[in-house]
């Protein structure tokens, strides 16, 4: 059962964005400067077959590649999330990088590069596999966000993240390390194995550490502190893509990493969760409230929404994983449709981030402004819209699981961030009018309107989407 032919029908998405990377390299090189014409299209081609190949595929779990890799229902679902959140931020991005004149062929490669490395991450089975993905991941997402060259903005916020990013790699592999020397086995079923019960000291510190590397992906707080700087200062396609898809592969190996390897020690791990699931909710409430520009705000959204997120993680079992899975899902759609919003900011060709050029949207453009205005109510998870839902699901979680001091300070934290969203609402509505922006954003202007719809889609037929969460957390255990 271990033969090339099955590990390879179980690896397909891989396989698929593997093979496209190597023909699109080609391709770009042998066009030269005219690179860049459909390596997009051929690009969002690739994601959508990889896309298809999982929703359609095999639905069995099997384990390939000599125990490195782990193909199952959970690891489907999370996978799906990804493509969709890398196939919508490229298709949303060709303006903005032709009008900013970076629209060149390597970025939909690296974007290509990125995602592999994602599904690497999510199907890993063992540490040396989780590190590949994660650093082949990496090593993508540093270029892209200084993919703006002549921007000192953009510029800076690649070199912050790669400097700390290496930092935060080698905290992660210090601590794969330390594992591996007191489990003696790098997969994570044996480690389960062999760490259980009362672990030793040495195993407990590969775990923080190994914790901290995965927090950093996430970024949850104490390891947020990339975050808003590189999120202002990357063009804006690239902070939906860290806000999108990066963020559902990071939540994904973080669920499989504590479940599947360390399901004997999960009092020591609930205990680094919770801590940092209060600090990310409690940070992301309180110091949004004096941002002026949107995609900083959306930075520390964002910290507080894995937070929000990680409450399911602390909850544990089925219902805690079934609990994120629903509101990763859920985030995905409110964040590229908030983006899609961002995008869609031109003022006579120039791009705004400011939320004081959102005032009098309504006026000027009230399908936006509406649109919008869902976006902002979701995330503040107003009833009856998805997100109110996407906070349900992980609260309650957490009240099956006795935490329900947890659950009380999340609900706080949510009132207290509702207040910045509901600013940006008061702005479009009831502020004095400013420069009109351009209509000529077509494909933001309709993911924007597609996600408003799904947001309410979600709330009015939920039980397929809860059907499939459900099955995704089973398959995990």
């Amino acid at each position: 059962m271990s033969n090339l032919p099955f590990a390879l029908a179980h690896s397909l998405p891989e396989a698929i964005l593997a093979g496209g990377i190597l023909f699109l390299i080609l391709l770009g090189a042998i066009r030269g400067k005219e690179g860049g014409g459909p390596v997009t299209e051929i690009a969002v081609g690739l994601l959508a077959t990889a896309l298809a190949v999982i929703l359609l595929g095999s639905k069995t779990t099997a384990v390939v590649f000599d125990g490195a890799f782990i193909d199952d229902g959970f690891g489907r679902f999370m996978k799906g999330l990804t493509l969709v959140g890398s196939l919508v931020t490229l298709v949303m991005s060709q303006e903005f990088l032709a009008h900013e004149k970076i629209d060149k062929f390597e970025f939909p490669i690296l974007i290509l590069l990125a995602t592999l490395g994602m599904l690497m991450l999510i199907s890993a089975a063992g540490l040396i596999a989780l590190y590949l993905g994660l650093e082949l991941m990496s090593l993508a997402l540093y270029v892209i966000a200084a993919f703006h060259r002549d921007n000192i903005k953009a510029s800076e916020a690649g070199l912050k993240y790669f400097v700390l990013g290496a930092l935060s790699s080698g905290m992660l592999l210090y601590g794969a390390s330390l594992l591996y020397g007191f489990a003696g086995t790098v997969s994570f079923a044996g480690i389960a194995q062999t760490i259980s019960g009362t672990a030793s000291l040495g195993a407990l510190f590969g775990l923080v550490f190994l914790m901290a590397g995965l927090a950093f992906k996430m970024s949850a707080v104490p390891f947020h502190m990339w975050t808003p700087d590189v999120y202002e200062g990357a063009p804006t396609p690239v902070t939906a893509f860290f806000a999108s898809a990066v963020k559902m592969a990071a939540v994904a190996i973080t669920l499989r990493v504590v479940f599947t390897a360390f399901p004997g020690i999960s009092a020591q791990w609930r205990q680094i969760i919770i801590f940092i699931s209060l600090l990310s909710m409690v940070l992301g409430a309180f110091a949004a409230i004096g941002q002026t520009n949107i995609k900083r705000l959306m930075a520390y959204s964002a910290i507080g929404h894995i937070g929000f997120a990680l409450v399911g993680l602390a909850a544990g079992g089925e219902a805690g994983v079934s609990g994120v899975l629903a509101y990763m899902a859920i985030y995905l759609v409110m964040t590229l449709g908030t983006f899609a919003g961002i995008l869609s900011m031109r003022v006579d060709g120039e791009a705004v981030e400011n939320i004081a050029d959102l005032s009098g949207l309504a006026k000027t453009d009230g399908e936006m402004a509406f649109f919008l205005a869902m976006m902002m109510f979701s995330l503040a998870g107003i009833p009856p819209l998805a997100g109110f839902f996407a906070k349900w699901y992980v609260f309650n979680a957490a009240i099956q699981a006795g935490l329900y001091w947890l659950a009380v300070l999340g609900v706080l934290s949510s009132a207290v961030a509702a207040f910045y969203y509901l600013r940006i609402v008061k702005v479009m509505y009831f502020d004095e009018g400013g420069k009109a922006f351009d209509k000529r954003s077509p494909a933001p202007r309709a993911i924007l309107a597609i996600s408003g719809v799904l947001v309410l889609v979600l709330f009015a037929y939920p039980s397929v989407f809860t059907e499939a969460t459900t099955a995704a957390a089973q398959s995990l255990f």
